[in-house]
């Protein structure tokens, strides 16, 4: 029997690749011609081609998610949830083959349409958790929607023309600037990758009702009607800028900072004897990748706020920052001060039609990169540099009570919104300082963000009678990603119960961060979790830093445990 199968799960990651493999093997089995398209960022979608789809005797849908059927009218088709297929998919097969129904015209419903693209600033958790919200809720609303994820591992699950010709709305819940030149012409909402994964119903509802026409820079600045129309110069704020730039700048710090680890395999100073392989490694991370971190954070910031005319400009005045000893926070400075000029260059000064070509690539990278570089070096860069070393100074000699004060802080604003504006701020000053060779609070920050969602996974295990089914399951996939880093694991039960879940996270993240303040931990690298363990010198104070992160995670996992009501108290309101 010649047979195509669909696999497709909410978040296009394990479920759909694996009931793919499960699937393709039964049939096998059973001794049918099978070819099967899977929906999951685990490897590229290969779509059936007409002549496939031609031959085909029966259609077969493991699906949590809204997909569009109509090419497959005139065939026998069934479709059931994938846990189904996961379970027995042998029998599942046969099942299909059995109760399998002809396609008609008009039979898969073309209700809303809806694309979206999710992009958060490291790439990792909130891109595709709010994806995977989106996904889930579009479902129970039975609205068609695909959702691209711009991760770190770049786009995945990639918007085609044809996606975005037949959607009716285009959301881009995004905490970085992202490229919106494909959508021009289409109605657009603009959302945080936070609200989506919070309320993803109420996202839904809203892109319906409050999506805006787009037009792309360089197009009409105005509808038809004479009323502005959404500006894509006009979406973001200086803290989304800021985070453009620190998403484009993590990269070299993490590559950076385990390079320099890795030299210090041989010895902390191994690196002072000229042609060694500890040197060279030294040279890699330290001269090469640490030295390029706040031109390109400073260049990213300007590229954010005024698209590639600012990156040169906002370069330029990164470097000057670097060399100035201005450190992270001029290099922010620069960052602006080259992308607001080039965008008032772009948009203000009026050139005759013959000169435009030269406005973008010698007009606006000069004068902009004149204005921000004298500016760096006559007003900000002296006074910028003298607050960068009092603070690096403070830092590196401050006594312990100012050590446990300041990890008390971090490790608080680590777990208050588990990756929202105030744990981004945290995070984004930690990583900032290591440019200036200042490591303690990185490691702080990193030690307290794996708090929470450890704690869900413990508060689960200890008090398992008090957590539903779904809950205890969530609770072991939280447990997994507070090992690696991402605070995000804990979201569905702090959405669930915030008042107890997010004090009971930040008095665990205080004392994790006052902790590893205390006992001098220091971190190079600005993610990877207990992966980053297991390289030698990547953290100082190993033995300490993880009875640190320990400590915490058993205050708040076993104080939820403790407050946390059940299902059953909850309806009966005790």
């Amino acid at each position: 029997m010649k047979t195509l199968v669909i696999t497709a799960c909410p978040s296009g990651m394990a479920s759909s690749y694996l009931a793919a493999r499960l699937l393709r093997q039964a049939a096998q089995d059973l001794g049918w011609q099978t070819s099967v398209e899977c929906y999951s960022q685990l490897e590229p979608v290969t779509t059936f081609t007409p002549a496939q789809i031609e031959d085909a005797e029966l259609v077969l849908v493991a699906a949590d998610t809204p997909l569009d059927l109509s090419r497959f009218i005139g065939k026998s088709l069934y479709r059931s949830d994938i846990q189904s297929a996961l379970n027995e998919p042998r029998s599942w097969l046969q099942q299909g083959r059995e109760q399998a129904v002809m396609q008609e015209e008009g039979t898969p419903a073309a209700g809303v349409k809806l694309v979206a693209i999710t992009a958060c600033p490291t790439g990792v958790a909130h891109t595709f958790m709010s994806a995977e919200a989106l996904s889930e809720a579009a479902n129970a609303m039975e609205i068609q929607i695909k959702v691209e994820t711009q991760g770190s591992v770049g786009a995945q699950n990639a918007l085609t023309a044809a996606d975005i010709k037949a959607a009716d709305a285009v959301i881009v819940a995004a905490d970085i600037e992202v490229d919106l030149s494909r959508f021009d012409g289409k109605r657009v909402y603009r959302t945080s990758t936070g609200t989506a994964l919070k309320k993803p119903q109420h996202t839904l509802k809203s892109a319906q009702a409050e999506a805006r026409l787009y037009r792309h820079k360089g197009k009409n600045p105005a509808g038809a009607d004479g009323t502005n129309n959404l500006q894509d110069d006009k979406q973001a704020g200086p803290y989304q800028h800021l985070l453009t730039g620190v998403s484009f700048m993590l990269p070299m710090v993490v590559a950076g900072g385990l390079i320099i680890a890795l030299s210090f395999v041989f010895g902390i100073e191994a690196f002072k004897e000229e042609g060694s392989l500890a040197a060279a490694l030294m040279q890699i991370g330290g001269a090469s990748a640490f030295a390029l971190m706040i031109p390109v954070l400073s260049g990213y910031i300007a590229y954010s706020i005024a698209d590639r005319p600012g990156i040169a400009p906002g370069m330029i005045g990164g470097m000057l920052a670097s060399t100035l000893g201005a450190g992270f926070i001029g290099g922010i400075i620069g960052g602006f001060l080259a992308g607001y000029s080039a965008r008032y260059l772009a948009n203000k000064v009026p050139m005759p039609t013959s000169l435009m070509a030269l406005k973008p690539i010698l007009i606006i990278p000069l004068f902009a990169s004149l204005f921000t570089g004298l500016v760096m070096i006559y007003v900000v860069g002296g006074p910028v540099a003298l607050v960068m070393t009092t603070m690096t100074d403070f830092l590196n000699n401050m006594g312990s009570a100012n050590a446990v004060l300041l990890g008390i802080i971090l490790g608080a604003m680590m777990c208050f919104d588990m990756g929202g504006p105030v744990n981004k701020a945290a995070y984004a000053f930690s990583v900032g300082l290591l440019a200036s060779q200042t490591y303690g609070p990185m490691a702080a920050a990193m030690a307290a963000g794996m708090v929470p969602a450890l704690a869900m996974g413990i508060a689960t295990f200890l008090a398992r009678r008090k957590f539903n089914k779904s809950e205890q399951e969530a609770g072991k996939a939280s447990f997994v990603l507070g090992l690696c880093f991402i605070s995000e694991g804990a979201i569905p039960f702090a959405a669930r119960d915030p008042l107890r879940v997010i004090p009971c996270c930040m008095l665990g993240g205080a004392l994790t961060g006052a902790l590893s303040m205390y006992f001098g931990a220091k971190l190079l690298a600005p993610h990877g979790g207990i992966f980053v363990f297991f390289i030698p010198n990547a953290i100082q104070q190993l033995q300490w830093y993880v009875p640190a992160i320990a400590a915490g995670s058993l205050v708040s996992g076993v104080l939820y445990s403790v407050l946390k009501r059940s299902d059953a108290q909850m309806l009966a309101g005790k």
